[in-house]
């Protein structure tokens, strides 16, 4: 045996790599600048504001125009020209008993249409967590179906279930025992047919608000759920501290959404009442309807509707302050 083959070869280091050298100066330089990165977005949104503004603002504009005129029938055929009268439409409708019983008569209309609304698609959404998938699917299309309905279609119906004569509801409360409703007009007093209209409203509305709420239930966390439950808390206390948080902003949009939309309610109201609502069916929209074009009194119209619409912009500055709060304490 050799030397060379008894001798433990000795391990040779690998070669140091050089460090590496700054990049160059191609790689160092800015990149070309994208222009008009700031115009895109308003360039997409330009279609739409555009649409906006011929279809809102112009009548918005218009509006506002003829509540600060003297505008009737004379002025409409040209026979007068519009004379500019300031503040004095403003003056009349505010000085005018009938308008502020319209006021508090819409406020507390859309109160118990909005109060029903949320209550009623609050408790759906809860129930329909409850259930086995078939149900639930069956239940989302009966809501889909009534919500898809159009309101012309859906008050009519109404409109029959509570005729006087053929209405199928006075046939079904008169099987109860004592109780004869055969032959009951339910539009003989404004309370009692403001009753059945916000039936309608509150039809019509809950679909979308138990479709909303549902979607908004299946965020909540089920482990919060379940701890609260493993601390002692029932059903009440878990949807008080756990889901009820969780859903505010949800709550809290959709709760503005029905304020603006039962603020509005005009078809249901005008259609119900074949077209002449009485004087204790009057709400905001109908009122304002009548001054224009029963009145013929248009500058008067124009001024309830601007009102109304001052009325809503508050209820939006107040949704948008609690939207801002919930973002301050996320």
């Amino acid at each position: 045996m050799s030397a060379a083959d008894t001798t433990t070869p000795t391990k040779v280091p690998p070669p140091r790599q050089a460090p590496p050298g700054p990049p160059a100066a191609a790689s160092s330089a800015p990149g070309p600048k994208r222009s008009g990165g700031a115009a895109v977005p308003w360039a997409l949104l330009a279609p739409c504001l555009l649409v906006l503004a011929v279809v809102l603002g112009y009548p918005l504009v218009r509006l506002v125009t003829l509540s600060f005129q003297k505008f009737g029938q004379s002025q409409l055929w040209g026979f007068q020209p519009a004379e500019s009268v300031g503040f004095d439409n403003f003056a009349k409708v505010l000085g005018d008993g009938e308008f502020w019983t319209v006021v508090v008569r819409t406020v507390v209309f859309a109160a118990a249409c909005v109060v029903f609304t949320m209550v009623i698609g609050m408790l759906i959404a809860l129930l329909l967590q409850r259930v086995s998938g078939w149900v639930k699917t069956l239940i989302n299309i009966a809501l889909v179906a009534s919500w898809g309905m159009p309101i012309i279609v859906a008050t009519t119906v109404f409109k029959w279930l509570f005729d006087s004569d053929y209405g199928i509801f006075n046939a079904l409360l008169s099987k109860l025992p004592g109780v004869d409703m055969i032959g009951h007009n339910w539009f003989a007093s404004g309370p009692e047919g403001l009753a059945v209209i916000t039936l309608l409203v509150v039809w019509g509305a809950v679909p979308f608000v138990v479709i909303t709420l549902s979607a908004g239930l299946t965020q909540v966390p089920k482990e919060l759920e379940e701890a609260a439950r493993l601390d002692g808390a029932g059903a009440w206390g878990v949807y008080r501290y756990v889901t009820l948080p969780i859903l505010k902003p949800i709550v809290v949009m959709l709760t503005t959404l029905s304020v603006i939309w039962d603020m509005g309610v005009f078809p249901q109201v005008f259609v119900m009442r074949n077209g002449h609502p009485e004087a204790e069916f009057q709400l905001l929209t109908t009122y304002s309807y009548d001054r224009a074009f029963v009145v013929n009194d248009y500058a008067q119209g124009s001024a309830i509707a601007l009102l109304t619409v001052l009325l809503l912009l508050g209820v939006i500055g107040v949704y948008m302050r609690q939207m801002l709060k919930i973002g301050e304490v996320e």
